[in-house]
């Protein structure tokens, strides 16, 4: 007998906790309607998170059907991202794609990225995405558009502002002697897609995009971090202290990135501070003037390109450490406002809102 040793063209990650009820259709979507061909160039490497219901038994019976599925099961509860690296410890693809288990591929995504991945041998490969909330609604990113209009592949220098297209780690597909070579991880805690996404862009030589939606996110699942007030969103300055080190150490002479990247943080940060669904009320001073303190930090010598309107005045009390002028103009706003609570007027500023919403939703912060 004769064994296929083929290396698979993209293997793909699948960090598994608390997500039950959603797993099948994640794996399904994954793996469903591929032909021979496409089938031999794909693997599946779930990892089991010490995850508390019955996912472990689950994914078992999936992997003895499916044998395209193989189980990495840890003994204790690690968090999304360094159940990512145990993943990505295990795969043998040329390319690699993390997709969280509680969201799913619509029809024909995996044959759209391998199709493209084999024209155009990217670093990294781009994809767009929906929001897809519990009532079916389907809503498109604000940072999708950046998506538009690139042909074959290109440097971040060519096309700065894929820069503002969301950090998360699931909108991207990653050559693996790249990322091996770039020597980029995932980190404990929350916002873990922080200093893993940018150096990817930054460093790539060749970056594509496929302008189709391949991911549906899932919006307003419980325990998810878009719905969890916590002190661990603290975690986020963490995650942006690593990222700056890295820019430090990797490009110290780039001082238009650098600025850049300091307003991308400011603006995710505004954020996190104005949104009640994660932000505690009792701790949102103090995360305030984290960003206050981070904003004094970091804050480029030469200056950094500030949002106009609203956003650039918040950018303003954020310099000015002004807890009480930001909390009044933020209480003004919501008063005015007649969207949904939870939604904050104050800190929508296109696509900068859109894209911190990525790091909300992640695994690690439904534990």
């Amino acid at each position: 007998m004769v064994t296929n040793t083929r290396q698979p063209l993209l293997s793909v990650v699948v960090p598994v906790y608390g997500v039950e009820a959603q797993l099948h259709q994640c794996l399904d979507s994954i793996l469903d309607g591929l032909d021979d061909t496409d089938a031999a160039d794909v693997e599946v490497v779930a990892v089991d998170d010490a995850s508390p219901d019955r996912c472990g038994e689950l994914l078992q019976a999936y992997a003895t059907r499916r044998p395209a599925l193989r189980t990495v099961t840890l003994t204790r509860n690690v968090g999304l991202g360094l159940a990512r690296n145990a993943g990505l410890d295990a795969v043998t693809g040329e390319y690699v794609w993390f997709v969280d288990s509680d969201d799913w591929l619509p029809t024909g995504s995996v044959t759209a990225v391998l199709g493209r991945l084999r024209a155009d041998r990217p670093d990294v490969l781009l994809l767009d995405h929906l929001r897809v909330h519990h009532d079916g609604r389907e809503e498109m990113d604000a940072s999708s558009p950046l998506l538009r209009g690139v042909n074959g592949c290109v440097r971040l220098t060519e096309r700065p502002a894929l820069l503002r297209v969301q950090h998360t780690a699931w909108n991207k597909v990653v050559r693996r002697a790249f990322l091996t070579d770039l020597g980029v991880r995932f980190y404990p805690g929350w916002y873990e897609d922080i200093p893993f996404s940018h150096p990817l862009l930054i460093a790539a030589e060749r970056i594509a995009v496929l302008d189709r939606i391949c991911y549906y996110y899932r919006q307003g699942r419980p325990g998810a971090i878009t719905a969890t007030p916590s002190d661990r969103h603290f975690d986020a300055f963490d995650q942006y202290d690593r990222l700056f080190d890295w820019l430090s150490n990797a490009r110290p002479q780039e001082t238009k990135l650098r600025a850049d990247m300091f307003e991308r943080m400011i603006s995710h940060l505004i954020v996190v501070v104005g949104n009640n669904h994660r932000m505690p009320a009792k701790l949102r001073r103090s995360f305030f003037h984290r960003v206050s303190a981070q904003y004094r930090r970091y804050r480029p010598a030469d200056g950094y390109p500030r949002p106009g309107g609203v956003g650039g005045l918040k950018h303003r009390l954020i310099a000015s450490n002004s807890y009480l002028a930001y909390s009044a103009l933020r209480l003004a706003h919501r008063f005015l406002d007649r969207r949904p609570p939870g939604h904050d007027p104050v800190l929508s500023t296109g696509p900068v809102a859109a894209s911190s919403e990525q790091q909300p939703h992640t695994l690690a912060a439904r534990r």
